[in-house]
């Protein structure tokens, strides 16, 4: 029997779904590791495992545990790569604009200026042995929401797997992971819609049909912050402090894990529209939906087709 549930955490509606004997026991189950996640990983909980880290900054080391270890690690590793946009280092910048808040503000460009420094990812040190976060210095904040839903996605799956569900899905608000055939749908595939950045959250740009994929949408149309004429959104280029210029109004990365799809849809967002397309047509195991300012769709070779190749 196929189940849904649904409830708010992560700042947005989390839905999800198992086909099992004891769906409600998977789902409560499913949904008990979420708010674990949230009470590790999140940046904006005083008393999360990542806030002690970032408190700790420029002071000492602090052992975590091993799923939040693994995470910083890969996005340390993620954010040394040079053309990437993706920098886990970010939380002053986010925090000084706070856009998608109540407090959000145009900061002035000496703020801008004096938390640069603090937002380099080489100063996240790990210790393997200890198991250890230390931020070298005192001002840095470890921010993980660029990453956090796609590994939530892919951990919460990989337990419905474990307990032999036939097919199931999870919902993140702009993520999504599915497994096995939908229970709804004639032809056994999910059906995933885009949203169209142009119109109100619901009308879609486009459907897609998937088996056992993720659909990660990064996009610039809900949280903004309007001000004298300007309109800045939530996704910055940690280089020069401001959010990123360019072509696009939202990224859809298709790929067989969600954290895949929350890497690549933030490094690549400080891209053009046609640069990610070329460079999405070299990589293998993802693919990319880009819908531009002006409304106009590019998709990678594969991104139509049930599956990827």
């Amino acid at each position: 029997m196929f189940t849904e549930k649904s409830s708010n955490l992560m700042g947005t509606v989390i839905r999800c779904g198992v086909a099992h004997p004891q769906h409600q026991a998977l789902l409560d189950e499913a949904f008990n590791r979420l708010r674990e996640y949230e009470h590790i990983f999140s940046a904006n909980d005083p008393s999360s495992h990542l806030m002690q880290i970032n408190r700790q900054a420029g002071r000492q080391a602090v052992k975590v545990p091993q799923d939040l270890f693994d995470l910083i690690k890969i996005g340390k590793r993620e954010s040394l790569k040079a053309e990437g946009l993706l920098n886990i280092a970010i939380g002053p910048l986010i925090k000084l604009w706070h856009v998608g808040f109540k407090d959000a503000q145009q900061p002035s460009q000496d703020s801008i200026n004096r938390t640069l420094p603090f937002v380099d990812p080489n100063n996240i040190i790990l210790d393997e042995e200890q198991q250890t976060i230390f931020l070298k210095e005192k001002g840095m904040e470890i921010d993980l929401g660029a990453l956090a839903k796609g590994y939530f996605a892919d951990q919460i799956m990989a337990y419905f797997k474990s307990e032999q569900a036939s097919a199931g899905f999870i919902d993140l608000g702009g993520n999504v992971l599915t497994f096995g055939k939908s229970p709804r749908e004639t032809s056994d595939a999910w059906h995933i819609g885009i949203q169209n950045p142009a119109l109100p959250r619901g009308n879609n740009a486009l459907v897609l049909k998937i088996n056992d994929l993720s659909v990660v949408t990064s996009g610039i149309y809900e949280r903004n912050l309007k001000r004298d004429g300007h309109i800045f959104h939530h996704i910055f280029d940690s280089k020069t402090g401001y959010p990123v210029v360019n072509d696009l109004a939202s990224l859809t990365i298709i790929s067989k894990q969600s954290l895949d799809g929350e890497i690549w849809t933030t490094q690549l967002f400080g891209k053009p529209a046609a640069a990610i397309i070329k460079q999405v047509n070299q990589i293998e195991g993802i693919e990319a939906i880009v819908i531009t300012k002006d409304n106009q769709m590019a998709t990678s070779q594969n991104a139509m087709k049930n599956q990827l190749p």
